[in-house]
């Protein structure tokens, strides 16, 4: 398969993985106050920034489908499995939270030249190996309780897709207008 820019496999997800990190460095997002004032509901420029990024990739996705463009029969969408989605989510959340990174920003933080990005990686690997060690143990409860197979948002609550989006689209434009200024509120307090 060939991906953006005609690159193949790994070198495609490099340019792409370069080009994504440039972007959240600039928009300040290697910094751990940024994430945790997010989780303080304090800053709002995290949320913005990625939900940003989902409407349009699925306004695109949703674009490109309608035009012929792409199958949403050939785009992988995985299962939910409940339980290993509550115990990633979570595991995940308190990383975010003692650590002010997400795995993505950890190695923005680190090309910056911040130790505790380091720090928060030797963290991932240290729960990814306690995770790979505990998993035949957690796999009977943790997976057996799957979600809809493979259903897209408009697949599951049986809505238009158009519908979806303006609802995403709104949920955004509010959230910005409620939270106008709280950008700068999360820089006065770091």
């Amino acid at each position: 398969m060939v991906g953006p820019l005609n690159l193949a496999g790994p070198v495609s997800g490099l340019v792409l993985g370069f080009g994504f990190g440039f972007i959240l460095e600039n928009a300040g997002f290697g910094d751990p106050q940024r994430l945790t004032a997010q989780l303080r509901l304090t800053d709002w420029a995290v949320f913005k920034v990625m939900f940003t990024a989902i409407i349009v990739c699925a306004f695109f996705l949703d674009l490109a489908s309608g035009l012929g463009l792409l199958k949403m029969g050939d785009v992988f969408i995985p299962s939910v499995y409940f339980w290993g989605t509550l115990l990633g989510g979570v595991g995940l959340g308190v990383g975010m939270a003692v650590g002010g990174y997400c795995p993505g920003t950890s190695i923005v933080g680190l090309v910056s030249g911040r130790l505790d990005g380091l720090l928060f990686l030797l963290g991932v690997g240290a729960g990814t190996l306690l995770f790979n060690g505990a998993y035949p143990s957690i796999k009977l409860w943790a997976y057996p309780k799957t979600g809809p197979n493979a259903l897209t948002l408009p697949q599951l609550l049986n809505l238009p897709a158009w519908l979806i989006l303006l609802t995403l689209l709104a949920v955004l434009v509010s959230v910005g207008w409620l939270t106008r200024g709280g950008m700068d509120a999360g820089k006065r307090q770091a």
